[in-house]
């Protein structure tokens, strides 16, 4: 009985490639609309990281109705004079800026240090001016944070140092995306050239790459009309979207030249192409995408958009290798192996020679040694994350170059590093009683340990609201910190009544504490759905049980020393010189959980890759081991260039200026590169050559029960006798 052509990966392969030009049309035109798309609806990117049903959300909200003047955001502009702010003209010259900053846009409020109580360092040499805003730092219009950038420059003068602090420095300091996607292409276009050896089978991954991103980020960018999406989301979801529309592409671009070496016609090549890698394209995909819409199930809004956005890129890039990557291919032709590079290989799929092969053998002559001491090396990896501190990095640890870092260091210095991260309490008076109640509650706060300052309340016009202000010892970033927020909450619920008055923690210490403790409480959920959803799609595709048990470990493990490289660098500092790492700190509260969304993606593309090829190789001979050193030798140049591509990518972005991007680089390229050496050439061959034939164990009630999607359908008919194979130059 004939078997059912598949519309997507024949009947559509072979039209995209007697018809490409009606294809590419067709690309344009959905490029275009995306960027009219943008054009309509782009707005700017939010930073707000509402956390709904928090404590510090409820405060956010609170402010905003019974006390406007608080509700925004704040900069704090410090002066540094050796001369001493008491000096006459040193003096008039704070004046003078004071007065300035007050004109500035959408400037609701200055102090003066001059008449707000302890302003001035007890050295004598520094002021803090606090400037207050009508509306967050991400509400703001660009022209009125670049006014206060513009006046510090102009005021600051040797004798005078001007530098400028808090949330709204912040949004000024943004990183612009431009110079780390340079960066990892320029090493991609490396690594292709090495791994083709050809000019323009280099250029085909990164076309078809760049489009996707395109197209992908300009839908990005119109979400922000209608979501408060995170300003780091279009780097994250480019750090992702090159990667793996890069390796997408590479695979399928490989296939396609095994096709034409071995002597199909181009049309032919491109059919099986598709066919086999096309198919383990849209399962690996698949899985990425599943994980990052699996944020949404951690029930942080901006986390989800964040994912979404990449779950967008991710799927733009399959679409385009499935859709549009048969076009070029068939326009390309036998041409795809010129402009070669002198000594560099061309294609071969010879899969009894090679490294992969050599390695194979090697492996499954002593597995258990093999894997005892691949097991031995992740553990140890993996280690540091048993003391990971989740929280915020403050502004102490941004790069020097940055005028919030000099801030921090400043008021660090002349008043105490507690100075730089005040935490705020939001009192909602209920009743006339709890007046008095709010005007006692400071003096309770200052008995606290860890408490440098607690302000006297101030309340709103009609008594209803009313804001304390606690200067911790410590820094934002630090442990104690945290402890002390913790004990704020305590003390406030403990003296008040709830009747009377309720009090509300906010500020980004408080901030990210409920970020944790959400993140802490969905986390066990969000990972079985990652996991049992990647499972069952495994378990569909390899009629195996072992395989993708095998797998979710193997993954885990990765991820795991992952973590540990990230808790060594930038909590430890091992090393953080060497990528800017400015000052050690924890970990942000939600990175942990967005680097496994991704990891266990990306490592299931390379878990795709190589058992694809191994359970092609198993159903032809029936013997693991050999077809585990055949699929190895098959797959092992593919997975050391796609991982090489994937690792100077995300290593490119850790040598931007923003920490959180520097964290997503040093995790992601540290888990791509121990997954595709350690796991996929040592623990995976080593673990089924224990396994034996038990690697491809699945019960019959289970099969017939589950829906069959195979990645090995053979396609395209295979070469005719005296065909012409592949030209040569």
């Amino acid at each position: 009985m004939p078997q059912k052509r598949s519309a997507l990966f024949e009947r559509w392969p072979r039209f995209a490639a007697r018809r490409p030009w009606r294809v590419l049309a067709g690309a344009a035109v959905v490029l275009i609309l995306s960027a009219v798309l943008h054009s309509a609806f782009a707005r700017s990117f939010n930073d707000s990281f509402g956390i709904p049903g928090t404590e510090s959300q409820r405060a956010i909200t609170l402010l905003s109705e019974r006390f406007e003047r608080f509700a925004g955001d704040t900069a704090l502009v410090v002066v540094n004079a050796p001369a001493g702010i008491a000096n006459p003209s040193v003096e008039a010259r704070v004046n003078e800026l004071v007065d300035e900053l007050g004109k500035l846009p959408e400037v609701t409020g200055v102090s003066s240090p001059f008449t707000a109580p302890g302003s001035i360092s007890a050295g004598g040499t520094t002021a803090r001016i606090t400037v207050q805003y009508g509306k967050r730092a991400v509400g703001l219009q660009h022209s009125s944070v670049q006014a206060l950038m513009t006046l510090r420059q102009r005021s600051s003068a040797p004798g005078f140092e001007v530098e400028v602090g808090g949330a709204v420095a912040a949004v000024a300091e943004r990183p612009q995306m431009g110079r780390a996607e340079i960066f990892g292409l320029v090493a991609a276009v490396i690594v292709l050239l090495v791994a083709f050896g050809s000019v323009v089978a280099m250029g085909l991954p990164v076309m078809t790459a760049l489009l996707a991103l395109a197209s992908g980020l300009l839908v990005v960018g119109a979400g922000t009309a209608f979501w408060d999406i995170p300003s780091f989301t279009p780097e994250f979801a480019a750090m992702i979207g090159l990667g793996v529309g890069i390796d997408y592409a590479l695979l399928i671009v490989t296939r396609f030249r095994e096709g034409l070496a071995r002597g199909l016609s181009v049309d032919d090549a491109v059919v099986t192409a598709q066919a086999t890698a096309g198919r383990s394209v849209l399962f690996a995909g698949a899985t990425v995408v599943i994980a990052m819409l699996g944020l949404w199930a951690v029930g942080i809004p901006p986390i989800a958009y964040v994912g979404t956005a990449a779950a967008v890129v991710v799927a733009l890039t399959v679409a385009v290798a499935l859709l549009v990557l048969p076009a070029i291919l068939s326009l390309v032709g036998r041409r795809v192996d010129r402009w070669r590079v002198p000594g560099l290989p061309s294609v071969s799929h010879e899969s009894e020679t090679g490294l992969g092969f050599r390695l194979s053998w090697a492996i499954q002559r002593a597995p258990v040694a093999w894997l005892g001491a691949s097991l031995v090396l992740m553990v140890t990896l993996a280690l540091p994350v048993l003391h990971m501190r989740m929280g915020v990095a403050d502004q102490g640890s941004d790069p020097k170059s940055f005028t919030s870092r000099r801030a921090y260091d400043l008021v660090a210095s002349g008043f105490g590093p507690g100075f730089n991260g005040p935490v705020v309490l939001a009192v909602a008076i209920n009743r006339p009683a709890g007046v008095a109640e709010v005007e006692a509650l400071p003096g309770h706060l200052r008995q606290l340990p860890g408490v440098a300052l607690a302000s006297p309340p101030s309340f709103n016009a009609d008594r209803t609201a009313a804001v304390i202000t606690v200067i911790p010892r410590s820094s934002p970033q630090s442990r104690e910190t945290a402890d002390l927020v913790h004990r704020l909450r305590a003390v406030a619920a403990s003296r008040l009544n709830p009747r009377d008055a309720d009090a509300l923690t906010a500020g980004i210490t408080a901030a990210y504490i409920d970020m944790g403790d959400k993140i802490s409480g969905r986390m066990p959920v969000f990972f079985a759905a990652v996991i049992g959803l990647s499972f069952l799609l495994l378990m569909f595709v390899f009629r195996s049980v072992l395989v993708p048990l095998k797998a979710a470990l193997m993954n885990l493990l990765s991820i795991a020393a992952a973590y540990g490289v990230l808790v060594a660098v930038f909590q430890w500092g091992w090393l953080g010189g060497v990528i800017g790492v400015a000052r050690p700190g924890p970990i942000e509260s939600f990175l942990p959980m967005m680097l496994f969304a991704v990891l266990f993606g990306l490592s299931m593309d390379y878990e795709v890759f190589l058992i694809s090829r191994i359970r092609e190789e198993y159903l032809s001979s029936g013997d693991t081991s050999r077809s585990v050193a055949r699929g190895l030798s098959l797959t092992t140049r593919l997975i050391t260039a796609a991982a090489a591509i994937m690792v100077a990518l995300f290593l490119s972005f850790a040598l931007g200026s923003e920490r959180v991007i520097k964290e997503f680089g040093v995790g992601l390229a540290a888990a791509v590169f121990l997954d595709a050496t350690v796991v996929r050439l040592v623990l995976v061959p080593s673990l089924m050559q224990l396994l034996g034939d038990a690697n491809w164990w699945f019960p019959s009630w289970l099969d017939r029960l589950l829906p069959h999607i195979a990645l090995d359908q053979p396609a395209g008919p295979k070469p005719a006798a005296g065909a012409v194979p592949a030209e040569r130059e």
